[in-house]
């Protein structure tokens, strides 16, 4: 009911627009065209997370590879990857949860190689971060190009950052979006944030691929620093963020040289993403609140 109000509202409906694309395949190739057209690359995340239903979860593989396939029909696969959640394709299910997420993982690999990118396993609450840090490690040994999501509230991320900062391996750090307790997670803002510096420091200086994401205007200056410090080249590392949060910002990096990564989110699971976004840490909020003013 509240997501109907939400989206057919006129006001509303152009807030949900401007933050989430549309729910089909083909308004998620569409916002990245427009994005690579301004010099933008993208990951895409078909929404859903979860879910306890087996077809539920083959159907959100079916999508991924049905995007996977239009975005190289439309030349589009050399600047747009996609990213999944691991509990959205099986992660979840009892007893055969870690095995099933990590099949479809592969059937999503291995359409991403076949179409000339890449993936990328979204990190979720901290319960799931083992099994999606064991998954990632057999998903590399056949597909190295598979990207990890780190979160720098937890407090074990410096240590996993470590683990993950050898050559090839591409990872990106985020501040965090789950609700997490004291005993695992950082909970004000000025630790999160120092901890955020700390891992990124530790990606810099490793031999992997650093994917900045963050809209913190501070966080991306003292990112631009620390890169020039570590010796870093443009091209060495990018900058993340999401689709609808500074879009001027995401251009101007881009315009000087940057590679920033846009996080497009799609499908009609977008009212819980967007709640999720808005609720659960109030810094979102704010920079929501911000872009629909200024959209910078």
């Amino acid at each position: 009911m509240v997501k109907q109000l939400v989206s057919t509202m006129p006001v509303s409906a152009g807030i949900v627009k401007g933050y989430v694309p549309g729910e089909s395949t083909d308004s998620a190739v569409e916002a990245t065209r427009g994005l690579v057209d301004d010099g933008l690359k993208v990951t895409l995340d078909f929404l859903g997370e979860d879910t306890l239903d087996v077809e539920q979860a083959d159907a959100t593989v079916a999508a991924y590879v049905d995007l996977l396939k239009s975005l190289s029909a439309h030349g589009l696969s050399r600047n747009a990857e996609v990213s999944v959640k691991l509990s959205a394709i099986g992660q979840a299910l009892p007893d055969v949860g870690h095995k099933t997420a990590l099949e479809h993982a592969r059937s999503i690999c291995r359409a991403a190689r076949n179409a000339g990118t890449t993936v990328t396993l979204d990190m979720e609450d901290h319960t799931t971060t083992d099994s999606t840090l064991s998954i990632l490690r057999e998903l590399r040994k056949d597909f190295p190009e598979t990207g990890a999501v780190l979160q720098a509230y937890l407090h074990r991320t410096e240590a996993d950052c470590r683990a993950l900062a050898y050559e090839g391996s591409r990872v990106r750090l985020c501040k965090g979006a789950y609700n997490e307790p004291d005993e695992v997670a950082y909970q004000s803002r000025l630790d999160v944030d120092r901890s955020y510096i700390r891992c990124l420091k530790i990606l810099l200086a490793g031999q992997g691929y650093p994917m900045i994401a963050s809209h913190d205007p501070r966080i991306v200056e003292i990112a631009s620093s620390l890169a020039s410090r570590y010796g870093r080249a443009q091209g060495s590392y990018e900058f993340q963020m999401l689709y609808g949060i500074r879009p001027e910002e995401q251009r101007r990096l881009a315009k000087s040289g940057e590679t920033v990564r846009v996080y497009v989110p799609y499908g009609q699971e977008w009212y819980g993403y967007l709640m999720r976004r808005l609720a659960e840490r109030p810094q979102n909020l704010s920079f929501f609140v911000k872009s629909l003013v200024s959209k910078k």
